[in-house]
């Protein structure tokens, strides 16, 4: 069975809340995190999640988490 319109909005809602506890937890905020409105208009198979922006601390941060072995 195929997710409605809002299934899919409230299942990438979701990740997206995921995503922020995860990343807070290994020290990373990204303040601009959220669900790129302009893809929720239903065209799309799932919204898309931006990433939005960080300063250059955030950014290097991030990079030592992703490139932790």
């Amino acid at each position: 069975m195929a997710l409605t319109a809002m299934e899919r909005v409230r299942a990438v809602e979701e990740a997206v809340e995921e995503l922020r506890e995860v990343l807070a937890r290994a020290g990373v905020v990204l303040p601009s995190l959220r669900i790129d409105p302009l893809t929720c208009s239903g065209h799309v198979l799932f919204p898309l999640v931006d990433l939005g922006r960080c300063n250059l601390d955030m950014a290097l941060r991030l990079v030592a988490v992703l490139g932790m072995k």
